[in-house]
């Protein structure tokens, strides 16, 4: 499913499951919908499992949001509990919309606890989060949940497994776009992973990328497993820098734990020092900047005016850096904030704090790996093949969990199955459902985007056409290569790819297989 048919499911108002491989462009879909949204005076619920993916969108976490804390379980009395914190009381009474982002890693129990206390609050006890639009982002072949059994009984583990989930119901739309690997043979790689399908093919090409210690080129991050490890690294190689550092420290504003979860889920520290000569990596998306979370580059030297860092990326450019926020915002108001300049230390970082980052070059050794999907994780994090520099690696870093695997298929069946049916709409039916949630939500209609026109929409074209102005992969290359050697006709070619009649006439001229 492409985003823009994705989008077109989560304007309708149904509960939906936003899944795809790493880089197929779920934050950004869930970005497009919010600022949708708030366009239409909607302000959405944004929340995440973990700290950092709260810090990445500008949310809070699930368990601060719905007032379970750290809670296992809930019995009567936590309930009435939580239904009487009237900041909690209201800003679930006042959602329409629920994110949840980073699914994958929210133990069963703990969505089932938000559910009841979602229905509780909002005095609906048979509806599903108490009739809220529920959004889940994830994808389950990243870590999974750390869970704990009782001696009785062991807990459910994945989310989709908690009632609340069969509950909701929701549309799975699994995004088959991908915009962060830029290599076919790494593409491959990773999808063989994905899909249990890793051969000696695939080892080749991580073979080929093996590299010693010494092999590897100075300011590339390693990929540690714990904080400990990491921070070693980074202040001995700093130190080995000449100079005295310069310091930057946080600035914070709002209540006391907002910041305090906020300073958690922050990539940049509190203390942040550098010097000259200092490998880093940004820590936050900024298009105008010309960086995104996971740039490298290297301190070049500090501005004499502002004594604020300029820093050379790996494609050569300069980028002078300006202190950034992080924010909670809730209602379209900011409720707590931090200000740091969006940058880390980039000799060494631990997978987990990789999560959401799309980087050039990194360094790992996946020797220990324990848990499925650790190396994937890992492994995805990279752009390219080029980029990756591997010490080692065992049997268990190419594989996921087979639970997941099996879901997996189901999860992909029934992605098909609702970009059919969104297809079979008409742009009126469609416009009418969006409209109507819209209203139904307390929002304000926008007269010149509302009505179904005839005018030029990707969005539009890739309801009919997924993947029309898509960026053309080698796999896709090949594919049409091979259909067109084979006679069959432009339209058919079109429709199994998924593209418009002339955008495969332009790529067949592109590739040298008619003439201009």
């Amino acid at each position: 499913m492409t985003q823009a048919q994705a989008l077109s499911i989560l304007k309708t108002g149904a509960n939906v499951f936003l899944t795809g491989e790493p880089g197929s462009g779920k934050t950004h879909t869930v970005n497009e919908y919010v600022a949708y949204l708030r366009r239409r005076k909607i302000d959405p619920a944004i929340t995440a499992s973990t700290g950092i993916a709260a810090t990445h969108i500008s949310g809070m976490t699930i368990h601060s949001w719905s007032g379970i804390g750290i809670r296992k379980s809930l019995d009567k009395y936590d309930l009435d509990r939580i239904s009487s914190i009237e900041r909690i009381v209201k800003r679930i009474e006042n959602a329409h919309i629920l994110i949840i982002d980073e699914v994958s890693m929210l133990a069963a129990e703990t969505l089932s606890m938000v559910d009841t206390v979602c229905r509780e609050v909002r005095r609906r006890p048979d509806t599903a989060f108490g009739g809220l639009q529920i959004i889940f982002v994830g994808d389950f072949f990243q870590l999974p949940p750390v869970t704990v059994a009782s001696e009785s009984t062991a807990p459910v583990k994945f989310a989709y497994e908690s009632p609340a989930w069969a509950g909701a119901d929701p549309v799975v739309c699994y995004l088959t776009e991908q915009h962060r690997q830029e290599d076919g043979d790494f593409l491959s790689v990773l999808k063989a992973i994905r899909s249990n399908t890793f051969s000696g093919e695939h080892h080749q090409h991580i073979l080929a990328r093996k590299k010693d210690y010494k092999e590897v080129p100075d300011g590339t991050p390693r990929f540690f497993p714990h904080n400990a490890e990491v921070d070693r690294l980074n202040e001995q190689m700093l130190a080995k820098l000449p100079d005295d550092p310069e310091i930057y420290t946080m600035t914070a504003l709002g209540r006391a734990s907002l910041v305090e979860s906020l300073k958690k889920g922050c990539l940049s520290p509190e203390k942040l020092m550098l010097k000259t000569g200092a490998a880093v990596m940004f820590t936050k998306n900024n298009s105008k900047g010309g960086y995104v979370n996971g740039t490298l580059g290297v301190v070049k030297d500090f501005d004499s005016e502002t004594n604020l860092p300029r820093v050379q990326t790996r494609n050569g450019r300069v980028v002078a850096v300006e202190p950034m926020d992080w924010s909670v915002e809730e209602n379209g108001k900011v409720r707590a904030k931090i200000t740091q300049l969006p940058l880390r230390l980039a000799w060494a970082i631990t997978v987990h704090k990789s999560q959401g980052m799309s980087m050039d070059e990194a360094a790992m050794d996946l020797s220990d790996v324990f848990e499925y999907g650790q190396g994937y994780v890992a492994l995805s994090r990279v752009r390219r093949l080029s980029g990756l520099h591997i010490f080692g690696w065992n049997e268990r870093t190419f594989q996921v969990h087979p639970e997941i695997l099996e879901r997996d298929q189901a999860f992909r069946q029934a992605s098909g199955d609702a970009g059919a049916a969104i297809t079979s709409l008409s742009a009126e039916e469609l416009k009418e459902k969006q409209n109507n949630f819209i209203t139904r939500s307390g929002g304000v209609l926008n007269s010149k985007e509302e009505k179904p026109d005839a005018s030029y929409s990707v969005e539009k074209i890739r309801v009919n056409h997924p993947q029309a102005y898509a960026k053309w992969t080698k796999e896709a290359e090949t594919e049409l290569t091979t259909m067109y050697n084979s006679e069959v006709s432009i339209k058919d070619i079109a429709e199994k790819l998924g593209r418009k009649p002339g955008g495969i006439i332009s790529r067949l001229k592109k590739l040298g297989l008619i003439a201009e």
